[in-house]
């Protein structure tokens, strides 16, 4: 059964955790690696986390709702819309919310289309908007 929305506990994202994304993408640009560089020249007063980091971290938001434990697998399908609105400061804690905007049934799987809102705690503007596609199979 997909639900139709589900909020995700908060989750911390660290510096070490930027840093190993730095590394496996090859972007170790300074606002996101060099914590006093970016104390001292960035406008956010602190070292961020990529965007596309924020962005992979969505499906351990929505693993960690335990609202899908009914299938075997899920499949990644692809996105739609993305949009980065506010930057993710390391150290800092984020949650997702998720709203089933669509639902279609197939043989082996069921095709779910999230509307996904990232959130930043102590910030009124959420970081990352997506539209995320998933196929699950039971």
């Amino acid at each position: 059964m997909i639900p139709d929305s589900v909020v995700s506990d908060w989750m911390v994202v660290s510096q070490e955790q930027v840093q190993m994304f730095a590394d496996a993408t090859d972007d170790q640009q300074w606002i996101h690696v060099d914590p006093a560089r970016a104390k001292r020249d960035s406008p956010f007063g602190a070292t961020i986390a990529h965007g596309f980091l924020t962005l992979s971290l969505v499906s351990a938001l929505l693993r960690k709702t335990g609202a899908l434990d009914g299938f075997r697998m899920s499949v990644n399908y692809g996105l739609n819309r993305v949009r980065f609105t506010a930057p993710v400061l390391t150290g800092s804690r984020i949650r997702g919310r998720f709203v089933a905007a669509s639902i279609e049934e197939k043989d082996e799987s069921v095709k779910v289309v999230w509307s996904v809102t990232v959130e930043r705690e102590q910030s009124a503007t959420p970081c990352c908007f997506a539209e995320w596609i998933v196929l699950y199979y039971r």
